[in-house]
């Protein structure tokens, strides 16, 4: 991976030759000019420097930021775009300052998640919120539903049906989403897009398994959710059907405007 020195010297060393071509003169007013080879000039010059390089890091960041929200996550916590831009565990002060002046401008709106934690979403002209989703399809982009959007979409999808439901959001342990409804039970494990064909096969295999760790009630009903794309129904339609008699397990798949379609299921109505 590139260091943020590679992407910012171009910037610090046009902003030296700025400098260079249109010399400032001293600050006593005596009309001599600095020296850039003396040591003042030198630490000067290291000062500006950094001063470039603080303006160009944040001005950077801006602009992955909203690169990262808009195709791959809505939502992000400042933490987790640190983690996922600038490594785990590092500081965050530089994208709790991007995060907050694109908010100041109007690019992002700052609202609290399910889970309480602010995350960051795209703004609108009105300064209102739109639903990750729709922001997606209204830019005519492939709409990345991440796991809490599919938990979300779920959860709204069967409380329609009168199930009463419990979704754990975010990385909190338990089952993803359960419902009960008349003495009945559903437990649905689900997983996000992801952002490539690779990641999606392991969401795959990683929710089978998931859902399988949950099976210890011979009475209740088991479904694995995720976005209705065509590489997870081609992955599905390859699980061998005996393994889906044997485990009773459907799919549901989850379209950007909620609607969920079940498929395979041998124990009851669909959603």
């Amino acid at each position: 991976m590139a260091s943020a020195g590679q992407f910012l010297w171009p910037q610090i060393r046009a902003a030296r030759v700025s400098k260079r071509a249109n010399p400032s003169r001293d600050s006593n007013g005596s009309g001599h000019l600095a020296v850039a080879g003396s040591r003042q000039g030198r630490e000067r010059e290291r000062l500006e420097d950094l001063t470039t390089a603080s303006t160009c890091i944040v001005a950077t960041l801006k602009d992955r930021i909203v690169d990262l929200l808009r195709r791959e996550i809505p939502g992000l916590t400042d933490r987790e775009i640190t983690d996922r831009l600038m490594g785990p565990n590092l500081g965050q002060q530089a994208v709790n300052q991007a995060t907050r002046a694109l908010a100041v401008s109007g690019t992002l709106i700052r609202r609290k998640r399910h889970d309480g934690k602010f995350g960051n979403y795209l703004g609108e002209p009105s300064g209102e919120k739109s639903d990750p989703a729709t922001i997606g399809m209204a830019q005519g982009e492939p709409v990345m539903l991440s796991e809490d959007d599919i938990k979300r979409k779920l959860k709204k999808s069967l409380e329609s049906k009168g199930w009463v439901v419990h979704v754990q959001w975010g990385r909190v342990a338990g089952i993803d989403v359960e419902a009960t409804r008349e003495g009945s039970r559903w437990v649905i494990e689900a997983k996000g897009c992801g952002s490539s064909n690779p990641m999606r096969h392991n969401y795959f295999l990683a929710v089978l398994g998931e859902l399988l760790q949950r099976m210890d009630d011979p009475n209740a009903r088991y479904s694995i959710a995720l976005p209705d794309r065509k590489q997870f129904r081609n992955l599905w339609q390859r699980l061998p059907e005996l393994a889906k008699s044997r485990t009773r397990v459907s799919a549901l798949f989850v379209d950007p405007l909620g609607q969920v379609e079940e498929v395979g299921s041998g124990n009851g109505p669909a959603v």
